[in-house]
């Protein structure tokens, strides 16, 4: 929760001189680079092993999603407030709720319900104008 709450005030300093997809781009480099180091020393070349053509396939749209948002998220603080924009992409947790109880048959609790609607009631508070 502290380093994704920091990442979106430190990238917001960052794009002072730049827009958002070249420092979007410097910052998947150091993303790129940390996770395949943190592949290397902790030995997970093996693991590759393990995947499937689904796999591959899932995880791949979800790096294409993923792409998306960021390339949306960073265009977003480059020109808005990273408070409004993080409140609006922390919003998403609301949608993947939904997907992960239609697609994933995650179980559906009475408090998943409460704890989504006091989010929403917060977006709305938090944006009222």
């Amino acid at each position: 929760m502290f380093f994704a709450g920091l990442t979106s005030v430190i990238a917001k300093a960052g794009l002072k001189n730049v827009s958002g997809d070249t420092g979007l781009a410097i910052r998947t480099l150091f993303v790129f680079i940390l996770v395949w180091l943190n592949i290397l020393l902790f030995n997970s070349l093996k693991d590759f092993e393990n995947l499937t053509k689904k796999d591959i396939l899932f995880l791949a749209l979800s790096g294409l999603t993923t792409s998306l948002s960021w390339i949306f998220y960073y265009k977003a603080i480059k020109i808005g407030s990273v408070s409004e924009v993080a409140l609006i992409d922390k919003g998403s947790i609301l949608i993947t709720l939904a997907l992960s109880f239609i697609f994933l048959n995650e179980t559906f609790t009475w408090r998943i319900l409460l704890g989504a609607l006091l989010i929403m009631a917060g977006i709305v508070v938090l944006t009222w104008k």
